[in-house]
């Protein structure tokens, strides 16, 4: 009988690219600790550099924003107890705020808060799923350390607009904080252009080993750590990295967001699920498509009779995409007959095209 694994929002199995990345730091090859300074050390450190870079990159933060966790679980728990002991140490409402359909980790870290002496807030939801907004405005009113609404439902699915939450509580200045872990890889996921000081994800859910994970803390915000003793990574997360899980991770996040910058057009509304237009800055659309045919893919820049146009899509234009966008557009669409191979076939294949196309465009601006 064929076994067939529906499960992956519980774990996934490790992909071969990070296992293969992995396998140097977990033998004898490159074993050092990330804090010696003798050259097994630096080796593993500058390895160590180099995840937080590709997890930075991929997720629109900085390298030193990206602290590594033993999973989302720690993570959702550093972000809403640190969150909240920080406030209570700064004199602030030791209070948080949670949506009430939020994964254990972040509603069980709030009734902690209750146990410790402060107060846990949970939002109710309606029956699409979605956070009610005055409640929201409601507990943002009273004040609170933290608002946690999680980026995708673990359970159903549903998509939270993390970005009207992030910029509500940045007004009140409040910090939001967002379990990810379910969303990472599935839908875009860039925090470069939103308020989100604090980001959840876990590795088992992405293609990477169990017992790894991050917490995306941006900026100056206040966090105060629940672990003691050693001051790697800023003092927010001591003891020594998990370097193997942490390249692990880096690889994964990497394979899954591989262009994070990448803008789907027509994203806001309603969409037929046979058709998507996606723009990729520092390309255009051309060296795109010549490229893709030349790799075996067919597919467009917009409709069959705008075919050989330089001009931007009229409809492109219409909905106010940029024309640096609207020229670096692709239109892929399916059928009955399209494979997930296909899909799969497509996404193996464009990565070393936009480089290519980013590269000749980079040496056409000098």
């Amino acid at each position: 009988m064929q076994f067939v694994y529906l499960d992956h929002a519980a774990t996934t199995p490790v992909r071969p690219e990070v296992r293969a990345a992995m396998e140097p730091f977990l033998g004898d090859e490159a074993f050092g600790n990330p804090s010696s300074m003798h050259s097994a050390g630096r080796t593993a450190r500058a390895a160590l550099d180099d995840a937080r870079r590709r997890i930075a990159q991929a997720l629109g933060s900085e390298p030193g924003e990206v602290v590594f966790t033993s999973g989302g679980t720690e993570a959702d728990n550093l972000a809403v107890l640190g969150s909240a002991l920080a406030a209570r140490t700064a004199g602030k409402p030791f209070r948080v705020a949670v949506g009430a359909a939020e994964h254990k980790a972040v509603l069980d870290a709030a009734r902690a808060v209750e146990r410790l002496g402060g107060e846990a807030v949970m939002l109710p939801l309606d029956s699409a799923g979605q956070v009610d907004p005055g409640a929201v405005d409601a507990a943002l009113e009273r004040g609170v350390a933290l608002l946690s609404v999680m980026w995708v439902n673990n359970e159903v699915g549903v998509v939270h607009d993390v970005a009207a939450l992030a910029e509500r509580a940045a007004a009140a200045d409040v910090t939001f904080h967002t379990d990810a872990v379910q969303a990472v890889g599935k839908v875009p996921c860039s925090v470069a252009d939103l308020p989100i000081p604090l980001l959840s994800l876990s590795g088992h859910k992405l293609g990477a080993p169990k017992g790894c994970g991050a917490l995306i803390v941006r900026g100056e915000v206040a966090i105060e750590p629940l672990l003691h003793g050693g001051g790697q990574q800023r003092g927010v997360r001591p003891g020594t990295e998990n370097v193997a899980g942490a390249v692990g991770l880096s690889v994964a996040v990497e394979l899954l967001e591989r262009f994070p910058d990448a803008v789907v057009n027509g994203s806001r509304s309603p969409r037929a699920p046979h058709i998507s237009n996606v723009s990729i800055p520092g390309t255009d659309s051309e060296g795109l498509l010549m490229h893709l045919d030349l790799a075996g893919v067919a597919c467009s820049s917009g409709s069959a009779c705008n075919t050989g146009s330089v001009t931007p899509s009229h409809v492109l234009t219409a909905i106010g995409v940029p024309a640096e966008l609207a020229t670096a557009s692709l239109r892929c669409s399916l059928s009955h007959q399209s494979a997930a191979s296909d899909v799969d076939r497509f996404l193996e294949v464009l990565p070393g095209i936009v480089a290519k196309v980013r590269s000749v465009a980079g040496a056409l601006k000098r």
